[in-house]
Order: structure tokens, then C-alpha cells, then sequence
């Protein structure tokens, strides 16, 4: 189970990073001439969600990196795009990001009225069935541009043994509620408790990976060393 001071550091060093970098940012307003470091881990926070004891600390929501395989040149601001969305048409493509699937399978049982029974199926879909899903993925896009977001960069090379990948597995098993209790418990109203991903439901986090892993608090110290870092290139 989590220590509460692995925890506690884990969001301090979180508010330096913010600090460092200017603030979290809003997804619905994020855009491609925004000096987005190549590579990092980003963390999302989610309005309304907010740490136990501390009603004036956002938790943490959501967890995700990129390039963890050899070779890959994805770059942290086009996974970023790939949860916005497009602004036109607004919308999106939930097959290209787990993000927005998540979501939007959430909504959909929260509100029956929204179910598109294509939704998540394959890797990709006829232009039809795009245009038929388009109503929840804007819906997606209005849930997800609403939270906002703090890389913290990481400039390291493409693969799976990457420091990203350390720190974003080791986050989110710090975080998740997944084995025991969740130290910072979503609130009532939460989305996720409405997602058919058990993980999610019992992480507290929009993640689906992970969350049933032990972490090595090893990792803070990685972790402060990048912070330490972050923005002196």
C-alpha cells in the first residue's frame, strides 16, 4: 500500500514542476506553437477532482507518456492531440487514443441515450460510423478539454526501458487505489466510476494500465531530478 509520504512528495514535487513551467495548462486551449518539450510524462488533472484532506489540491487523474518503442518519433504534444481532439470538425478519434475511449464509454453508461454500440470496436472505422460517433466524440472532446495538464519533460531516447516509462508506471501505481485504498478517493460524481473498466473504477485513475502494479519509491528521486531540470534547457 501507498505511503502517505511517497504520496505527499509526489505532489510536491508536482507543484514545483508547475511552478517551473508556468502553470498547468488547459487542454482545450493547448496548440501545436506552445513550447511543448519533445518528450515527458504528462498529468492530468480533472475540475471537480481534488485530494482527500486538501479540498484546495487537485489530484492527479490521469497518467501517459509516448514513445515506448524503439524508434518511435511520437512527440508528447501529438499524443496531447490525439486525447484534445480536432478543432474542425471538433471532434476526435477515440481509436487513437485510450483517453478518449475510456471516456466516452463512461458517458455512454452514464447516459444510456449517448450508447453507440461501434464505439471502441477495431483500430479504425468506415467514415460512416466515424460520423455516427461524432456526437460522443465531441462530448469527449468537451469532458477532456475542460482538464488540464503538466508535462514534466524528460528528454530521453524512444523505448521501453526509457525514464518515461519508469516514471509514468511508478505514478500511477503510487496513485492507484487499485490493491487497498485509495489515499486520495475520487469524489461522488466522478465519471469514472461509471467506466465498464474495473481498473478505472478501482484505481480512482483514468488508466487502465499499471494500476494493479507495487512501486518502487526509488522513482522520486528520479523523478525530483528531473523536475530539478525541467525547463534549464
Amino acid at each position: 500500500m501507498p505511503k502517505p509520504s511517497d504520496i505527499t512528495a509526489f505532489y510536491r514535487l508536482l507543484e514545483h514542476l508547475e511552478t517551473k513551467m508556468g502553470g498547468r495548462r488547459r487542454l482545450g486551449d493547448c496548440h501545436g506553437r506552445m513550447p511543448w518539450p519533445e518528450r515527458g510524462v504528462y498529468f492530468f488533472f480533472e475540475p471537480g477532482e481534488n485530494r482527500g484532506d486538501h479540498e484546495n489540491s487537485a489530484r492527479v487523474v490521469r497518467i501517459g507518456t509516448h514513445a515506448l518503442k524503439a524508434g518511435s518519433r511520437t512527440t508528447i504534444w501529438k499524443r496531447l492531440c490525439q486525447h484534445r481532439g480536432t478543432a474542425n470538425p471538433y471532434g476526435g478519434n477515440h481509436r487513437g487514443s485510450i483517453f478518449r475511449l475510456l471516456v466516452g464509454q463512461a458517458l455512454m453508461r452514464r447516459n444510456p441515450s449517448l450508447e453507440f454500440p461501434s464505439w471502441g470496436k477495431g483500430s479504425n472505422a468506415p467514415r460512416d460510423t466515424r460520423q455516427d460517433e461524432s456526437p460522443l466524440e465531441q462530448k469527449v472532446s468537451d469532458f477532456l478539454g475542460d482538464m488540464t495538464v503538466v508535462v514534466l519533460p524528460v528528454p530521453d531516447q524512444a523505448g521501453p526501458e526509457s525514464l518515461r516509462g519508469l516514471i509514468e508506471r511508478n505514478s500511477i501505481a503510487l496513485l492507484s487505489g487499485y490493491i487497498g485504498n485509495v489515499y486520495d478517493p475520487p469524489s461522488e460524481n466522478w465519471l469514472g466510476s461509471y467506466s465498464g473498466r474495473e481498473k478505472v473504477r478501482k484505481s480512482g485513475l483514468w488508466n487502465n494500465n499499471h494500476v494493479d502494479e507495487i512501486y518502487d519509491p526509488a522513482f522520486l528521486d528520479t523523478m525530483e531530478t528531473l523536475v530539478t531540470n525541467a525547463g534549464n534547457n
